[in-house]
């Protein structure tokens, strides 16, 4: 069996920012289990591993281009001014840095600067970085094996009808 969409695939892989550091690896999380074709791996990983056997290897680079995609795509936010730093005017395109919400940095790009607001892109870590693979599949299954077969009971017996006549007493 080749890993198509919807077959469940197990691989051993490592992620990482080409030159630099592991984004992820199962040495670290242990192997991942995946639909393909369902949205849990980065898709241009997804395309490259199409049509893999179990107990292939792959490794190659993803173009930042694919990793992340098209910049003009990315979500936009509507900030107050005062966010940012006092000095000097905002400029479209400039590059900030700011602390998410839940911890780490956020990369933001100035798409419009008026008095009072500020309109940022949302840029991710990833954006802009090429990326290395290595990819060893581990086993390939059909979803139809993971199918739970369930057993009905037959439904219950339906009353006869009764006609109303039958109810009345028997005058006799």
């Amino acid at each position: 069996m080749k890993i198509a969409a919807g077959t469940i695939v197990r691989i051993e892989y490592e992620l990482r920012v080409k030159g630099g550091d592991v984004i992820e690896a199962s040495t670290k999380a242990g192997p991942l289990q995946y639909v393909h074709g369902g949205g849990t791996l980065l898709p241009a990983l997804e395309k490259r591993l199409e049509g893999m056997a179990t107990g292939e290897s792959k490794e190659g680079e993803i173009p930042s281009a694919e990793v992340i995609g098209d910049e003009e795509s990315l979500p936009t936010r509507t900030i107050p001014r005062a966010e940012f730093p006092s000095k000097g005017p905002l400029e479209i395109g400039a590059l900030f840095e700011a602390e998410a919400v839940t911890g780490g940095t956020l990369n933001l790009r100035i798409v419009d600067a008026e008095d009072e607001t500020v309109t940022v892109r949302l840029l991710p870590p990833l954006v802009g970085k090429d990326l290395v693979y290595k990819v060893r599949v581990v086993r390939i299954e059909d979803p139809a094996s993971h199918l739970i077969s369930v057993v009905r009971k037959p439904p219950p017996p339906v009353p006869a009808k009764i006609d109303e006549a039958d109810l009345e007493p028997d005058e006799g």
